[in-house]
C-alpha cells in the first residue's frame, strides 16, 4: 500500500484567507456561492486534499455541494470564521457531531 500525502485547501474571500498561504496551505479566493460551489467540486474531486476549510459565509451557501462529500472520509470540509466575523456554524456542527457520537450534549449541557 502506497501512502500519499494530501494537502489542505482554504476557500473564501481573499481578505479572509490570504494569511493561510504564509503557512503553506493552498488558497482559493472566491467571492460568490456559485463560484464556490464549482471550485469546491473541482478541488474535492481532485482527491488532492484531505481537508478543505471554507469561510463560514460561503460554507452556508454551498450546502448541496458539501452534502456530496459528507459520507466520504476525505476531504473533510470544515467551516472557519472570515473577516466578517464568526457566525457560529462551526461550533454548531461540532456540537452536532459530539451529540451524535456520545448521545447527549456534553459540551454545553443544554
Amino acid at each position: 500500500m502506497r501512502y500519499m500525502a494530501k494537502n489542505i485547501a482554504v476557500i473564501g474571500d481573499s481578505e479572509s484567507i490570504k494569511g493561510f498561504c504564509a503557512i503553506g496551505l493552498d488558497i482559493y479566493p472566491c467571492d460568490s456561492g456559485e463560484e464556490c460551489a464549482h471550485l469546491l467540486r473541482r478541488i474535492a474531486d481532485s482527491d488532492s486534499y484531505a481537508v478543505i476549510f471554507l469561510t463560514e459565509e460561503l460554507f452556508g451557501q454551498v450546502e448541496k455541494e458539501r452534502s456530496r462529500y459528507e459520507e466520504r472520509l476525505t476531504p473533510a470540509i470544515i467551516p472557519i470564521p472570515g473577516v466578517k466575523g464568526n457566525t457560529g456554524i462551526g461550533v454548531k456542527r461540532l456540537l452536532s457531531f459530539v451529540e451524535q457520537a456520545v448521545g447527549s450534549d456534553i459540551i454545553f449541557n443544554d
